[in-house]
């Protein structure tokens, strides 16, 4: 394939997670990943943001920006260019060394993305292109076409003998649950780059390569004013899969750009080997209630508090997972509150009733047994990655609760960001073994036995609803049977030889 550039998106949500602790680590390492693009060959384009959309959660930025409703991202609004600024002066001396001037292999940097689609503040673009200059080195300005697009001769003109570089050819498109699984026509894409080589630009194809929003990092977009989350996979329908596979559209793209390179394409690597592993049977469960215990001390606040004003994490509050309230009540009634994205609420440790962004009544039956305890397990979904509905991400309850049209108040709060220390301290429950059907919260354990030389293979859950599958330790996503997406992709290095915790979180949604 007659490929020469990378392009490579900077996620600030993941190297500063917590406010002023910031992380270029192991799999986050900046410097490593563009050193080994260069020695395969590759130049590379950085676009550090701040803001990167790629449909992840609140399009890469940190969820602690949103803990003051008063400040507006992606404006010249002081609380947010103190942060962006705080977070440059980190970035800037990891990128600036890198840089082709200096030896290295990157060759420009995009600041921002699609800021006219957002355009909030006439004055933060310039504010973004003058704060961070990285001491001379250029910045690449870039244009977004769709398939077709149709002001591309104009700007051709326009541009007259200068270069041009397409920064996203959409060869494909995110999948969101609940919804047909998107494709685009490899005859579309063929014609595009077809004409684009036919008139000398330079493309980025989106995706090459497809991905995975492993974890809890997928975004979330509006569809009929609805909120509906990206699904765990970002395959894209790119010409590589999430798993490195080859595609039919990659093909195409190969043949094409093949019939003008000037030297012969090499051979194709073999693929990345995959495995079949026996079923993995689930044999034992903890209700949620049980694991409260295992989970970090609990908050004690008169109100509710949103997640990422939860006071924990070094005053960062929580950035994904689940959050659970709980408030004593001595009556039935009505019960008013706002829940963002996914509530499911309890009277002790039966379910009575789901809250979320677009229903935020229900009625409590009445009971005569004294003050019970209501429970509200609340659970983020994936946060907005564009639009200017961005800027109201909170996840939680976002407001006061109301029965019969008085505010609850007296809440103990957990925190169930379920993180790898987490696990650790689960591992020594007394869990219970499966004897039959559980209809509350649960967590489920069981065995993933992957022999001497573990590789890459697919988790298929055909009986399961709803949750999410942690293999020792890491989440690999969340499924839904309403799909369209119906396996998740676990990589071989994932694995332990032999045997393997798989753990399963599962809501006890109906649909």
């Amino acid at each position: 394939m007659w490929v020469d550039m990378g392009n490579h998106y900077i996620p600030w949500n993941l190297h500063e997670p917590k406010r002023g602790e910031f992380d270029f680590s192991g799999n986050l390492d900046l410097k490593a990943f563009v050193r080994m693009a260069e020695v395969i060959g590759l130049w590379v384009i950085l676009r550090p943001g701040p803001y990167i959309c790629g449909e992840i959660d609140l399009g890469g930025l940190p969820s602690w920006l949103l803990q003051d409703r008063k400040s507006r991202l992606r404006t010249t609004d002081k609380g947010f260019t103190e942060a962006v600024d705080r977070y440059f002066d980190q970035l800037v001396p990891r990128m600036a060394p890198l840089q082709y001037h200096q030896g290295g292999p990157v060759i420009a940097f995009q600041v921002e993305n699609e800021y006219g689609a957002y355009n909030k503040d006439k004055h933060y673009m310039s504010y973004i292109l003058e704060v961070r200059t990285l001491g001379g080195s250029p910045h690449l300005h870039a244009f977004f076409f769709n398939l077709f697009p149709s002001i591309m001769f104009d700007f051709i003109c326009f541009q007259g003998n200068k270069p041009i570089l397409v920064m996203e050819l959409w060869i494909g498109w995110y999948d969101y649950w609940g919804a047909e699984k998107h494709f685009v026509r490899n005859t579309h894409v063929e014609h595009t780059v077809s004409e684009f080589i036919q008139y000398n630009i330079s493309f980025n194809a989106y995706m090459f390569h497809g991905g995975t929003n492993f974890g809890f990092m997928n975004g979330a977009v509006y569809d009929s004013d609805i909120h509906k989350s990206v699904v765990t996979s970002y395959d894209y329908d790119a010409a590589l899969t999430e798993a490195g596979d080859y595609t039919e559209k990659y093909f195409i793209l190969r043949k094409i750009l093949g019939s003008i390179s000037e030297i012969p394409l090499p051979p194709l690597p073999d693929p990345t080997p995959k495995s079949v592993y026996p079923d993995v049977s689930l044999f034992h469960y903890l209700p949620l209630w049980e694991v409260l215990q295992y989970l970090h001390a609990p908050i004690k606040m008169s109100i509710p508090v949103s997640m990422e004003n939860l006071p924990i994490n070094n005053g960062s509050g929580q950035s994904f997972g689940f959050i659970l309230y709980e408030t004593p009540i001595c009556s039935g009634g009505h019960l008013h509150g706002h829940a963002e994205d996914m509530a499911q609420v309890f009277v002790n440790d039966t379910m009575i009733g789901i809250l979320s962004e677009n229903s935020r009544n229900m009625d409590i039956p009445t009971f005569t047994q004294g003050c019970q305890l209501l429970r509200i397990l609340v659970e983020n979904q994936g946060r907005l990655a564009f639009t200017s509905r961005i800027q109201h991400e909170q996840k939680g309850l976002t407001d006061s609760v109301s029965l019969n049209k008085v505010t609850l108040k007296g809440y103990t709060i957990y925190s169930l960001d379920m993180k790898m220390d987490f696990f650790d301290r689960l591992r020594s429950a007394t869990w219970r073994p499966i004897t039959g059907s559980y209809e509350g919260p649960a967590f489920y354990r069981g065995t993933l036995r992957a022999g001497p030389s573990p590789k890459d293979t697919f988790l298929s859950l055909p009986d399961w609803n709803y949750g999410f599958v942690f293999i020792n330790g890491r989440n690999l996503g969340r499924y839904w049977k309403i799909g369209p997406q119906k396996t998740l992709y676990l990589p071989g290095v994932w694995l332990h030889p032999e045997d393997n915790e798989v753990s399963h979180p599962s809501p006890c949604y109906e649909d």
